[in-house]
């Protein structure tokens, strides 16, 4: 007995979806379904999609348990907003303009704005995107080399000229 079996009405679906989908991750997992209604054995659908024989039943098994529109949806590729882009922007306008003014602004500050508005922790990491994302770049000279030589070697070569 074949698992996963693959009816007329689905078949019908996921030809519709292959259709309409312009992503090709989307257009190849449709096409694990479809080829399997044609009646083609996991290893030979395998061989045909480069998937192994395993993945294409799991395929088919996550096809069968969620349904033909949340298997076709794209679930990856975004990134990971928070916050929509407006909502980022009013919250980084506050601190551009006390930047404009002459105040140091840090990461740590923005990422504690970032917090009181969501409610809960904000990584670190998705601040410096969310800075990178909005085209800040804060250039702070450094102090001193840190391979500078102390003032004594560079009183002690000048004796030596």
């Amino acid at each position: 007995m074949k698992k996963h079996i693959i009816t007329d009405q689905e078949y019908g679906i996921a030809k519709k979806l292959s259709k309409e989908t312009k992503l090709k991750r989307v257009e190849r997992r449709l096409q694990v379904i479809i080829l399997r209604y044609e009646g083609l054995k996991d290893i030979e659908i395998a061989e045909k999609l480069n998937y192994t024989r395993k993945r294409v039943s799991q395929l088919c098994a996550e096809f069968k348990k969620v349904g033909a529109e949340e298997y076709a949806r794209h679930k990856y590729g975004e990134n990971a907003q928070k916050l929509s882009d407006d909502e980022e922007r009013e919250i980084l306008d506050k601190f551009r303009k006390e930047a404009e003014q002459g105040k140091v602004v840090t990461a740590w500050e923005i990422k504690k704005a970032f917090d009181e508005v969501r409610g809960k922790d904000t990584g670190r990491g998705y601040i410096y995107m969310l800075l990178e994302r909005h085209k800040w770049r804060m250039v702070v000279p450094r102090g001193k080399h840190p391979m500078k030589a102390s003032d004594e070697d560079i009183e002690a070569s000048k004796k030596l000229t």
